[in-house]
């Protein structure tokens, strides 16, 4: 079973009906999707892809051979223990966004001007992404970037970068690449390493394999999209598998609410006859306390986290 793939710049054309279709059978159905003829050029992933990986290994790997998740591992190994490692990930990462920019790797070239230029045209796909779940919605177009950028109170929507890599596990039984959790914000989009396996998604109860495809940029829908669609698509619980050879790479974008935004279930026009008698099945959560309630629950059932949200407005 492999994630569903859409050509994305069908829907300038005449099969602009089929592939909406289709994206929102991957919404509904799936939850994750891989793009392709999105938009982005691939010599500018191709350049994404060379100062991130040489960011990792002239800035970040002497650091992870020295973390903790290391030598928790080692240790196990060292006592010959059956325990795992459940508390840490196998994973190196670091977040880039508009506010943090003076902290980006600095001894990269080109690392600060080329995630600059990628992140200006993830943020262009991300809103024709929501801007595609908006119509098969039947809502006005742009509600959900409105929604993300706090309605009418206007602050704007969050877009972060974080920079992953899953180097070679030697003991992979003993720990988990990224434990499995579900993502809490809105629209995610992947740039992921085009040879390494180690992503899966849950579908029907069954991990499946993300699997790489060159130049293809993965989609996925948070929380924050399962509330404002009143369930219609679903967040999908996803892991990474820690693996004994490759360093696998991941650049994961996230276009999520403004910590002030009011996220609640929008009247879907399809779905019912009239909007008066449209029956919310989510409660209404400010995206800030939903966050606090998250650092905390990442990697538990997710259900409980929006009526704790709720709670925190109270």
């Amino acid at each position: 079973m492999a994630i569903p793939v859409i050509d994305f710049s069908k829907l300038e054309g005449k099969d602009r009906a089929k592939t909406l279709a289709q994206i929102a059978t991957c919404c509904e159905e799936w939850g994750f999707f891989q793009l392709i003829n999105h938009g982005i050029s691939e010599e500018l992933l191709e350049n994404v892809k060379n100062v991130a990986s040489e960011c990792y290994k002239t800035e970040r790997e002497p650091g992870f051979k020295n973390s903790n998740v290391v030598k928790l591992v080692n240790e196990l190994v060292e006592k010959k223990s059956d325990e795992r490692v459940d508390n840490v990930d196998w994973e190196d990462v670091f977040l880039l966004s508009d506010d943090n920019h003076n902290d980006w790797p600095s001894n990269t070239p080109g690392f600060k001007e080329t995630m600059k230029e990628y992140r200006v045209e993830l943020k262009k796909l991300a809103i024709k992404v929501m801007e595609v779940m908006d119509e098969n919605l039947g809502l006005p177009k742009g509600y959900i970037n409105k929604a993300f950028n706090g309605g009418e109170h206007q602050d704007e929507a969050f877009f972060g970068t974080k920079v992953s890599h899953y180097p070679p596990c030697p003991h992979p039984d003993k720990v988990n690449g990224l434990r499995a959790h579900t993502d809490a914000g809105g629209v995610i989009l992947l740039y992921q390493d085009d040879e390494v396996n180690g992503l899966q998604i849950l579908k029907d109860g069954v991990w499946i394999d993300v699997q790489p495809l060159k130049n293809a940029i993965v989609i996925n829908t948070g929380d924050q999209i399962e509330i404002l669609s009143n369930g219609k698509y679903k967040s999908v619980w996803h892991r990474v598998l820690a693996m004994p050879d490759g360093n696998r790479r991941s650049i994961a974008s996230f276009y999520n609410p403004s910590y002030k935004a009011t996220i609640e279930p929008a009247a879907l026009e399809k779905e019912e006859k009239q909007v008066e008698d449209f029956e919310a099945k989510y409660p209404k959560i400010l995206f800030g306390d939903y966050m606090s309630v998250y650092a905390e629950q990442k990697f538990l059932p997710k259900e409980p986290r929006f009526q704790a949200a709720v709670k925190a407005i109270c």
